[in-house]
């Protein structure tokens, strides 16, 4: 193992073709995406049962809320040693190493069930919150060799692929019923089992796929290589800028806290107004098909047209999804609609917000800001997660909708403010050039 880790870490020759270049991100694309969509089934079940388990295992309902709040919490614990872990050995090993603490943690999960332990259950759901923080990571490890004009888009077809894991990992609560039954579990549980599978492989995919490793690989290409040289900036943007790095990632952590904030309290409030499991896993599906399916889309318009101009695009989303969810009542198709614009409108956000902070950022630090931002988003999710059991037991889901309106105002000011600085440096080059 040591020898392996060893090879991992030697940067690759330094006299790299573009088309050989090319090829390897190509191939590193694929690998990742693989590898996410097994990883997307580990997120995707936990979101479908979480907060029902929880609420059964404990038989308190206005705990539920903690199942996204921990699976979140796990996650944000998880991006800045994972960080850390890529930035010394390289990506690969950080991969690897997020999916097999969420295999465990799938393991935990089910464990705590036989056993009857809710807080048992939260720390099996926290592990496999390490299966979002490798998404997180995946999409990010899509951009080391990807030339400046492309790592919107390259970064969006990784997110993308989360898209078939997450969607059909709702959809396995029938399935999961009856695996559950076999083992002798309770029929929720058994959609972990599925987690168990599926983030292993993932683990296999990226260990023996990610040869080389992009990030070491990056490092390895020469400076002077104007194409492809990692400190290329895109947009204009000012390498470096702390101020527009921690804006953006304020930007997507309050975008992250309204998707969480939503999503975890939809099965709950579904569920009070006639809903059924089945009905929670198809409006989840419909959800997490929106932050995901139109990733590409957003990472061309992104290239296309600008960060900051699609991000402002996802919070005008989200706003109306807001404002459907605090009109939707017991309507189940408007509970419906405003989820899949809650995760159209987070997609929108994420991406572009990724990308800007890559992009402002110089690639040696890169991984650094890579993790904070995975961290602090996720912390953000699991701080509202927690809070929106809270608030909902207290009001209800219209309730809910309004105070998530405050966090959408701090992510529209944090995003002004970055535009804000971004003009007043490109009319300082303006005038420096004259």
């Amino acid at each position: 193992m040591n020898e392996v880790l060893r090879t991992a870490e030697r940067p690759a020759p330094e006299r790299l073709t573009e088309a050989q270049i090319a090829r390897l991100q190509r191939r590193t694309i694929w690998v990742l995406s693989i590898a996410t969509i097994l990883g997307g089934f580990g997120v995707g079940a936990t979101l479908s049962v979480g907060a029902l388990l929880l609420a059964e295992v404990s038989g308190n309902d206005a705990i539920s809320g903690l199942a996204s709040a921990v699976f979140n919490l796990g996650a944000a614990i998880a991006g800045i040693p994972l960080a850390r872990l890529a930035m010394r050995r390289g990506r690969r090993p950080a991969l690897v190493l997020g999916s097999v603490v969420a295999m465990v943690g799938a393991i935990v999960a089910i464990y705590s069930t036989v056993v009857g332990q809710w807080w048992l259950l939260t720390i099996g759901l926290a592990m496999v919150g390490f299966a979002s923080a490798v998404q997180l990571l995946s999409r990010f490890s899509a951009t080391d060799l990807a030339v400046p004009g492309k790592r919107a888009r390259d970064l969006s077809l990784v997110v993308w692929s989360i898209t078939v894991g997450a969607v059909i990992g709702p959809n396995l609560i029938g399935p999961g019923a009856l695996v559950g039954g076999l083992i002798g579990v309770t029929p929720l549980a058994g959609v972990f089992v599925f987690t168990v599978i599926a983030q292993a492989f993932a683990a296999l995919v990226n260990w023996f796929g990610l040869r080389p490793d992009p990030l070491l690989t990056a490092r390895g290409l020469r400076s002077d290589d104007p194409a492809h040289s990692p400190n290329a900036p895109g947009e204009g943007s000012v390498i470096g800028d702390r101020r527009a790095q921690w804006l953006t990632i304020v930007a997507v952590a309050m975008a992250q806290a309204i998707m969480v904030a939503l999503m975890a309290m939809t099965p709950l409030h579904l569920m009070h107004h006639e809903g059924t499991p089945e009905l929670v896993g198809f409006t989840l599906s419909l959800h997490i098909a929106g932050m995901y399916a139109l990733s590409p889309v957003f990472g061309i318009l992104a290239s296309r047209f600008g960060r900051l101009q699609v991000i402002a695009l996802g919070w005008v989303l989200l706003l109306v999804a807001i404002v459907i969810a605090y009109f939707s009542g017991p309507s189940h198709l408007l509970v419906q609609i405003a989820l899949t614009l809650v995760g159209l409108g987070w997609g929108a956000v994420t991406v572009a917000g990724a990308a800007l902070l890559t992009e402002i950022t110089p690639a040696h630090d890169r991984p650094r800001w890579q993790g904070r931002s995975d961290a602090i988003m996720s912390l953000a999710g699991a701080i509202a997660g927690a809070l929106s059991g809270v608030i909902f037991a207290i009001g209800d889901f219209s309730f809910l909708a309004l105070l998530s309106g405050l966090l959408l105002l701090a992510g529209i000011l944090s995003s002004l403010q970055t535009s804000l600085r971004r003009r007043r440096e490109q009319a300082g080059k303006q005038a420096a050039s004259r």
